[in-house]
């Protein structure tokens, strides 16, 4: 038998590996960015065009590199970040690989300018598909720029599993954020078809994150400041009041390295308790810094999870720090031990005598049974004698009968009334005989085979989805026009969503005065919602889109009225009257889908007789 082992060829083997270093644009942003950072740069542009599709550039005033390192540089597992294995468990820097470039350069068309500050002039290197083409000499800043063409040329299956411009650029968003987050000290720009969304001047951290998240953030940071010889955190936590029904503005840094962690977030979360409504979630931004010793970066790899050597000490710490800090600034009750007594009311004052009594004066004339009795006695009580036994209390002592009876008719016929009011009531619900509530959660009706049995959230979800598909694509959809227009807040990236999304928000009913940078005027809404649900609606539709709820195949039509009818569908826990079952039934039973929710669940469910005389028969 021959041999049928052989080793891949290069290009094979970097197409492979730009499987695992590059998902989607926003790996190639993170990556270029990472190594930007790597060279000392303090001011860092990137560039995107069809969100990272057509280009994604990144320039950099960083060290820049030689003529023989900018051709090094996109060789696999070439770096000068590590020398040897032990190196692995002190990094200080991003990048230590060397897969990046090379695994970038395997599927794309990239065009490296470089120059070194002592040099004249510097290298253009251009390569595709691992391939250089062309290395010549050109006249160019020092620093380092580096475009990224026709991202998965070569690759059209990795190509048409790309997502929508808009997901795509709010990947790239999230990148270019969680980077300039760690970075507060390095100046950043961010444009996307030539419109700039961000111009990040060197900061402190407070004025990097009310740069990223609006002017408003700044009200709602509680800072957190604690060191101790396994851990030192420092950022900030959102006070309670601000808490989100969406997990997207929390944020964790190693060592200036952003990461996720499921443990340290259940320690952020359990520091909140009794501190938040059910169903929200905290916002922080919390800085660790550890020895580089005590952490394992090199478990996965976009470098995003970390294995630490002490993670239950760090929990504790944390946990901790927060609560204390909560506590510090009057966010949560806690005993104060610090408080300066001298600022207590005094019992007794310096100086003075014990303050004296006060002064109660009694009318000794006064006699309360001096008057008469009440008018719903017939008899007066005669006076009883000391010796006379307590009997004699009670003689004679009995209600007027008619003022008895007046006011016991009047009792009567108020619980007649109200008994009468619910025995209609329940008439009223046992006379159709059509459908009956269960739990405030499922709506049972009869059938000639047997029941029905239908989720009422999800089968209004369905309604609304596909009344709000009819006025956006068919029918013109009506809108009432608010007397005072309504402001709403967002931040920078969110404020992109919605200007992308204006076109079919007002096909639904919107109307919109003007969208700026950090704020959406509403001046029209859908009639079938109210004012104080139009945050509600543009936030859920903002947190679907970047959770990629929506299939990509659907417009983004599709994607709004989901969004709409998972936000404004009755929820579970609602009682409905007869009249409100029925209207669910029948209209749920007139779509074109009645069988699905929007997102594919089971709206209801039958049971024949046969299959109930079955229950009653085993």
């Amino acid at each position: 038998m021959s041999d049928i082992i052989q080793l891949l060829p290069d290009h094979v083997a970097n197409q492979i590996a730009a499987g695992e270093v590059v998902q989607r644009p926003a790996s190639v942003a993170k990556e270029l960015l990472e190594n930007s950072i790597d060279a000392d740069a303090t001011h860092i542009k990137l560039i995107i065009k069809e969100a990272g599709k057509t280009l994604i550039q990144v320039i950099d005033n960083g060290k820049g590199m030689s003529a023989t390192d900018a051709r090094l540089s996109f060789e696999r597992h070439a770096t000068s970040k590590i020398s040897k294995a032990e190196d692995l468990f002190l990094l200080e820097t991003k990048g230590f690989r060397g897969e990046a470039l090379a695994s970038i350069a395997a599927i794309a068309h990239v065009e490296m300018k470089t120059k070194q500050e002592d040099q004249e002039i510097g290298t253009l290197l251009k390569i595709e598909g691992s391939k250089v083409t062309e290395q010549e000499v050109v006249t160019t800043p020092t620093g380092t720029s580096i475009s990224v063409k026709n991202l998965f040329y070569n690759i059209p299956a990795r190509r048409n599993f790309l997502k929508s411009t808009s997901i795509e650029t709010r990947h790239i968003l999230d990148e270019f954020q969680r980077v300039a987050l760690a970075h507060p000290n390095i100046g950043f720009s961010m444009y996307h078809n030539e419109n700039e969304l961000y111009n990040l001047k060197i900061s402190n951290l407070r004025q990097r994150i009310v740069s990223l998240f609006g002017k408003r953030t700044n009200e709602k940071l509680v800072p957190i400041n604690e060191e101790t010889d396994i851990v030192t955190i420092q950022g900030f936590v959102a006070k309670p009041e601000f808490a989100k029904k969406k997990r997207g503005e929390q944020f964790f840094f190693v060592n200036s390295r952003f990461i996720k962690s499921a443990y340290l977030n259940h320690a952020v979360t359990s520091a909140f308790d009794e501190l938040l409504s059910p169903g929200y979630f905290p916002t922080y931004f919390l800085y660790l810094t550890v020895p580089p010793g005590s952490i394992d970066i090199n478990i996965h790899p976009t470098k995003t999870e970390i294995k630490f050597d002490n993670e239950k000490a760090l929990y504790a710490i944390l946990r901790a720090t927060i609560k204390h800090g909560l506590g510090q600034f009057n966010v949560a009750p806690v005993l104060d031990f610090n408080k300066d007594s001298s600022m207590d009311p005094p019992y007794t004052l310096t100086g003075s005598s014990t303050p004296k009594t006060p002064i109660i004066t009694v009318d000794p004339s006064f006699n309360p049974f001096k008057s008469d009795p009440p008018t719903s006695y017939t008899k007066r009580i005669p006076p009883a004698k000391p010796t006379q036994k307590w009997e004699s209390l009670y003689v004679d002592l009995e209600p007027s009968s008619t003022e008895f009876e007046s006011s016991s008719t009047e009792i009567l016929s108020i619980i007649s009334e109200k008994t009468e009011e619910q025995i209609s009531l329940l008439q009223e619900d046992t006379s159709s005989g059509k459908t009956y509530q269960l739990h405030n959660k499922y709506i049972i009706s009869n059938i000639k085979s047997g029941l029905v049995v239908i989720h009422q959230h999800l089968a209004h979800q369905r309604i609304l989805y596909e009344e709000y598909l009819i006025n956006s694509t068919i029918k013109e959809a009506m809108s009432q026009q608010l007397l005072f227009p309504l402001s709403l807040s967002f931040i920078p990236s969110d404020i992109a969503l919605i200007q992308e999304m204006k076109g079919d928000l007002e096909s639904t009913g919107f109307g919109f005065e003007t969208i700026s940078d950090e704020t959406v005027v509403v001046k029209g809404i859908p009639t079938t919602i109210s004012e104080s649900q139009v945050s509600i609606i543009l936030e859920q539709l903002i947190e679907d889109v970047k959770n990629e709820i929506p299939d990509t195949s659907f417009s983004q039509v599709d994607i709004l009225a989901k969004s709409m009818a998972k936000s404004m569908s009755i929820k579970t826990g609602t009682t409905l009257n007869i009249k409100e079952q029925e209207e669910i039934v029948n209209k749920l039973f007139s779509c074109k889908d009645p069988n699905t929710s929007p997102y594919g669940k089971t709206t209801f469910i039958t049971m024949g007789i046969d299959e109930i005389d079955k229950k009653f028969n085993s």
